[in-house]
């Protein structure tokens, strides 16, 4: 099925933005302290860069417009869709051998 990313709170995302800035190490040594992927900061550091020092961070189910939002949820009838079908396909395959 699909990978499931770790989500991070807002705070954590701040305070990892705020150490990094203020540490003085480097963006490795910050990710392997923290054990978030290099991606990850760089979004929230260039996301603080953007926005006066506060990370820009839209919990789940906040969507800017309806369509947004709309998008979503289909997409998400679709992924369960999908899902039951597998299952369905597992269970044929086993019940015709």
């Amino acid at each position: 099925m699909g990978k499931h990313q770790k989500q991070y709170s807002a705070e954590f995302k701040q305070d990892a933005v705020n150490h990094y800035l203020s540490s003085g190490k480097s963006m490795e040594e910050v990710v392997k302290d923290l054990k978030v992927s290099k991606s990850s900061l760089s979004k929230w550091v260039a996301s603080a860069r953007t926005h006066d020092g506060t990370v820009n961070h839209r919990g789940s189910g906040n969507y800017s417009s309806e369509a947004e939002k709309e998008i979503a949820r289909l997409k998400k009838e679709l992924r369960d869709s999908k899902d039951a079908l597998d299952i369905l396909k597992k269970a044929i395959s086993i019940l015709n051998p």
